[in-house]
């Protein structure tokens, strides 16, 4: 017995080690953990591919990615679930349904929040407004100004959750509509500059509301060969400082883990994305010490 505890201690000290941490601050409480969980472009799937699908055979489903998620609840309850959007299109089930089940079976995964992707605009912003009722978790965007829309006040620029002591600052950002959308899709959706938008929201809450840690909810897309013309994920890092975790959509890019980025103010920014149609979870926690200063690990999870 004596042998086994040394050596389980001695795993668990060497684990906490790689990270920057001691055992002994770990024992004493200084260390907070927090755990966020994160999907991108499910889009409507909600079975997971048959034995016979020639790329993703046996991968996906909801039934699985809850499974996934409560585990990892069980194992901390310090957990933030979110969506980078394009939660519509792409099965039959959003053809029939028209998001109502994708909404409430993400309500009973208990998704803390999501940004809106441009496909979420699919029937249009009736459509969208029709199936709000079966969201029990918030809507978070903070370039797309629906004012002179039936979605005035539905969707939150940003929103701060409290998890053990940590503050965690969340805003959302979308793609230009204009040419990707059919106009009659988004009416009067007024869109913003995602760069601009970004340093006020980071002023907002690391600066006046004293966030420990900033995430925005992009759907901008991972990365452009025209750069100039469109802002990415890594585009946005490395114009803007105080962000801390870009959790990203759109491209469907697939990452092992996050990409790290110097922003502006030469810190690093990770910014991430997992693919699309459920089939990976992505999770990266933090550590944060008594100062507030935290470390990191990050990787996806295939469902």
């Amino acid at each position: 017995m004596k042998r086994r505890e040394f050596i389980e201690k001695t795993a668990a000290s060497t684990a906490l080690l790689s990270l920057g941490l001691s055992l002994s601050s770990f024992e004493s409480n200084d260390i907070k953990h927090l755990t966020v969980l994160h999907t991108n472009d499910v889009h409507s799937h909600i079975d997971p591919f048959p034995a016979d699908d020639p790329r993703n055979a046996n991968k996906g489903g909801v039934s699985r990615r809850a499974a996934l998620i409560e585990t990892i609840r069980q194992e901390n309850p310090n957990v933030l679930l979110l969506d980078a959007g394009d939660i519509f299109q792409g099965t039959p089930y959003f053809n029939y349904y028209g998001g109502e089940l994708e909404f409430k079976l993400m309500s009973m995964m208990k998704y803390d929040a999501s940004t809106i992707g441009n496909h979420d605009f699919d029937n249009g912003l009736d459509g969208l407004y029709a199936q709000m009722p079966h969201a029990k978790f918030e809507f978070i965007n903070s370039n797309y100004d629906f004012k002179n829309t039936v979605m005035n006040g539905l969707v939150k620029p940003y929103k701060i959750f409290n998890k053990n002591g940590i503050k965690v600052g969340v805003f959302g950002l979308g793609i230009e509509l204009d040419g990707l959308v059919d106009k009659k899709m988004y009416q009067e959706t007024v869109y913003n500059d995602p760069v601009e938008i970004a340093q006020d929201m980071t002023q907002l809450l690391k600066k006046e509301e004293k966030c420990d840690l900033v995430i925005c909810l992009s759907h901008l897309g991972y990365k452009y060969r025209d750069e100039e013309s469109k802002i990415s994920d890594l585009k946005l890092a490395e114009l803007t400082q105080d962000i801390d975790l870009i959790i990203g959509g759109h491209t469907h890019t697939f990452l092992d883990k996050p990409t790290i980025v110097k922003n502006k103010a030469g810190e690093n920014v990770l910014v991430n994305q997992v693919g699309c149609y459920g089939i990976n979870l992505g999770r990266i926690d933090f550590y944060f010490d008594k100062n507030k200063a935290h470390t990191n690990q990050g990787r996806s999870i295939i469902v």
